[in-house]
């Protein structure tokens, strides 16, 4: 993916890696990221004169605005991500489609209290 973005990206482009890239996985599919090594074609960013910034997104910068927003009713943050109550006992199958890359976010509702 971050090879794909290089591509993309245009000479003296920038690019953002927000997220969680962890120093090492024990469960992932190949050597290199049990070790927490990445892929990167880094001599194709540096050809193309890239600036790269990492790191977690800069939350603090929006959250006020986000909670406004959710208080006031103009985004729905439970839709935009998808969020699918589960009941506890159906936890182990949450996480397993969670890993295999769903494209949701799975609240656990034990009382199933929610809708």
């Amino acid at each position: 993916m971050l090879n794909s973005l290089m591509d993309l990206t245009r000479a003296g482009g920038a690019l953002g890696i927000p997220g969680l890239y962890v120093t090492g996985d024990p469960g992932a599919g190949d050597e290199a990221a049990r070790q927490g090594s990445l892929s990167i074609r880094i001599g194709l960013g540096w050809a193309k004169s890239h600036t790269f910034t990492t790191g977690q997104c800069p939350v603090m910068k929006y959250h006020r605005q986000l909670m406004m927003a959710i208080l006031h009713d103009r985004v729905q943050i439970a839709k935009a991500v998808n969020a699918t109550p589960i009941s506890l006992g159906d936890a182990p199958r949450g996480y397993h489609e969670f890993d295999q890359g769903a494209a949701r976010k799975y609240v656990l509702d034990p009382h199933g209290l929610l809708n």
